[in-house]
């Protein structure tokens, strides 16, 4: 059986949504984790890797109960740590966010029963998550394909529990030992920036610059990186990976919803869904962006981890949005 390893923090969330409603559950590693059991079964084992804090052990636990083909082992609490976060939704795709407890990082040790694993999906929400050398480590004791998100590195926790956005400066000490590099438009160019800025030089735009997109794939590219995924919100995602030594892009479009009511959860869900095609043909970047999508786009459907789906269910989905 192929095992995939979920690897991020479960942060303790309260949410008030665009619309102003609030919602209070366990965030991050519990949505693609979720997912593939409802999607895959007992067809693979599903290993989520997190620390947490003594006192919510047995609330997330409760939260897996009943879904199959989870492997709960490497739910640990040894430094009592684990993430709390509030976010309020501006619009649908952009929110604030205050951070009040603090997962301590994911290390070597802790993958030190993995390394059979197929697959690790990567899913740190803030810089410190992860460290360098866990993803040194696999390089050199797994075969695994390593997915990584973004999110973390483009992420910093202040004194005052704001999380803003930051340059990922160090970015080139991690491109040789990610396989699959996944972000969303803002983290993009919060990865690829000029060496010197005026202070007014830097915005965040909505609009993806493609020019600047594909130098970038191509500098990750050119460092290791096998596929790069960029999401553009309702749009789809920008695929980038070498054929041939040439560099392919590919817009995936979106799988269309016709109300989204919760976006919480999505760019992890996406995660997942590569995650879980890269497991059936790692070379297939492509079939993998549309479960990807089919994912995230489930999870803006409701409040619940009730929005996903069993596999044929998913694929029908797939079938009808890409032929």
């Amino acid at each position: 059986m192929k095992r995939i390893a979920i690897v991020g923090p479960i942060p303790r969330d309260h949410i008030v949504t665009h619309q102003g409603e609030l919602i209070q559950k366990w965030g991050c590693v519990t949505h693609p984790v979720i997912a593939l059991s409802v999607m895959a079964g007992d067809k693979i084992e599903i290993i989520p890797v997190s620390h947490l804090r003594q006192v919510d052990l047995d609330n997330v636990r409760a939260v897996f109960k009943g879904y199959r083909g989870l492997n709960l082992n490497q739910l640990t609490t040894k430094n009592d740590q684990g993430d709390i976060i509030s976010l309020r939704f501006v619009d649908v795709n952009n929110r604030l966010e205050k951070q009040t407890g603090f997962m301590d990082p994911i290390v070597p040790e802790d993958m030190r029963h993995l390394t059979a694993c197929s697959v690790f999906v990567f899913i740190p929400i803030s810089d410190y998550e992860i460290a360098l050398d866990t993803l040194k480590y696999l390089k050199k004791k797994s075969k695994g394909l390593i997915v990584f998100d973004a999110h973390g590195p483009t992420t910093a926790c202040l004194v005052n529990g704001e999380r803003q956005r930051k340059f990922w400066i160090d970015r080139d000490l991690w491109l040789p030992y990610i396989d699959v590099l996944k972000m969303n438009l803002e983290e993009a160019q919060s990865s690829w920036f000029k060496k010197e800025y005026e202070t007014s030089d830097f915005t965040i735009s909505e609009e993806p610059d493609r020019l600047s997109l594909r130098a970038f794939a191509d500098h990750c590219l050119d460092r290791g990186v096998k596929a790069v995924y960029i999401t553009v919100d309702s749009r789809g995602c920008l695929v980038y990976f070498r054929q041939r030594k040439k560099t392919i892009e590919e817009m995936v479009p979106a799988v269309k919803v016709q109300r989204v009511i919760d976006t919480t959860g999505c760019g992890d869900s996406f995660a997942g869904g590569l995650g879980f095609g890269l497991l059936q043909k790692p070379t297939d970047y492509i079939q993998a962006a549309r479960y990807g999508n089919a994912l995230g786009a489930l999870r803006t459907q409701g409040k619940t981890f009730d929005v996903f789906k069993p596999l044929k269910e998913t694929n029908d989905i797939i079938k009808k949005g890409y032929i």
